[in-house]
């Protein structure tokens, strides 16, 4: 769909194991500075939408109402809470995008967050799993790792072992991690590290490996949105060139778990509206919740035929100095994956891009961005494209 709204600021927590005991204080770390790099006071939001997973990290629910808690000057502000599951953020983002382009409002908040670590590692493992077809899916070994284990011995069954190509790109985005600063695991762990089975680096659920799954992290990231006339004023202004939106049956057993069929649809769309092919895109943030994920994007993008993702890895294109650079941010696999907050983050660490304030991850040529955001195994599939103006 088109789109006059406009991003207009944004404020980024730490990623990682975060002494913040619950949502709530984490909400109320980042939308303070959101509204303040947007340029604007609490009274001027006609709309506040939250993106929380939660579904057990919390006995507290009702989560919108609490960005009001924490802010008691926005606990008057209409409230509405968003969860799809591991494109949640996104969810909030695209509904905050809808409220103003329809004119109810002319700036809307979101902000989105989890707290995932303060349940035991097992429970946390229990909870994500409600992210995928219970009846048939539930019960398989190794929690949702082991569903996308599953698409990745597929993936070897029809078109070879993707594992050389799974850990390049944990290494990749683990390097990329390094100049982060909101990043949860800043090292380069290496390729050798990335590509061996060790007791650092064990099966998690075959054939992934640790790193090839994605952290379990708490955070937070708010963003306000606001219409064309007020972000003229804005003291920056990054424009949905297009928005995308497209969704695939969620038990596997319906589809070609392969195909990313939702992926490839909400993608193609994205790229008609914004009258661009993928490689016309300076850099993208994807979602890499599992290394075989990335792989399967690359193919569904465009970048690669079926079964030859790998290429895309062997020609350099995705590196920080390639034609495409993806991931630039250390993707999930760097940065983490605290659930409500993920595709609040992609888009904010791509706005940084295209405004040229990303510090040191920032790439020399980033006019025009892309965002990729899934949730479940490629069922809810978000794809923007980004541009300062």
């Amino acid at each position: 769909m088109s789109s006059t709204v406009s991003i207009i600021g944004w404020h980024h927590s730490r990623f990682g194991r975060l002494e913040a005991p619950d949502t709530t204080a984490l909400m109320t770390e980042v939308v303070p500075g959101a509204l303040a790099h947007a340029g604007i006071d609490a009274d001027a939001v006609d709309g506040i939408y939250a993106g929380v997973y939660n579904n057990g990290f919390s006995r507290q629910d009702f989560q919108a109402a609490l960005v009001g808690v924490g802010v008691p000057a926005l606990a008057g502000t209409p409230a509405t809470r968003l969860e799809n599951a591991c494109a949640t953020g996104s969810a909030a983002l695209y509904a905050a995008c809808d409220f103003v382009d329809s004119g109810r409002g002319r700036v809307a908040l979101v902000v989105g967050a989890e707290k995932m670590t303060g349940v035991p590692t097992a429970r946390a493992g229990e909870i994500l799993l409600s992210g995928c077809y219970e009846p048939e899916e539930a019960d398989v070994d190794g929690g949702f790792a082991g569903v996308f284990a599953g698409i990745a011995r597929a993936y070897a069954e029809r078109y070879g072992d993707p594992s050389d190509a799974m850990a390049r790109i944990a290494a990749k985005n683990h390097r990329n991690g390094v100049s982060n600063p909101y990043a949860q695991l800043r090292k380069d762990l290496g390729s050798d590290f990335c590509s061996t089975v060790s007791e650092r680096n064990p099966i998690v659920a075959s054939p992934l490996r640790r790193t090839d799954c994605s952290l379990i992290s708490d955070g937070a990231v708010a963003i306000v949105v606001a219409s064309e006339d007020v972000a003229r004023t804005a003291p920056q202004r990054v424009r949905f060139r297009a928005r995308a939106h497209a969704n695939d049956p969620l038990p596997l057993s319906r589809r070609d778990p392969l195909e990313f069929s939702g992926v490839r649809r909400a993608w193609a769309d994205a790229l008609e509206q914004a009258a661009l092919t993928t490689t016309d895109l300076d850099l993208i943030e994807t979602h890499d919740c599992f290394t075989i994920a990335e792989l399967l994007q690359y193919e569904a993008f465009g970048l690669a035929e079926r079964g030859q993702g790998h290429r895309v890895l062997a020609d350099g294109l995705t590196e920080p100095d390639g034609k495409l650079p993806v991931n630039r941010s250390g993707g999930l696999k760097a940065k983490g994956h605290p659930i409500g907050a993920t595709g609040v983050s992609m888009h904010a660490i791509a706005a940084m891009q295209v405004t040229g304030t990303a510090g040191d991850m920032q790439l020399p040529v980033a006019d025009v961005a892309g965002v990729f955001n899934m949730g479940g195994a490629a069922v809810a599939n978000y794809a923007s494209v980004l541009e300062a103006w």
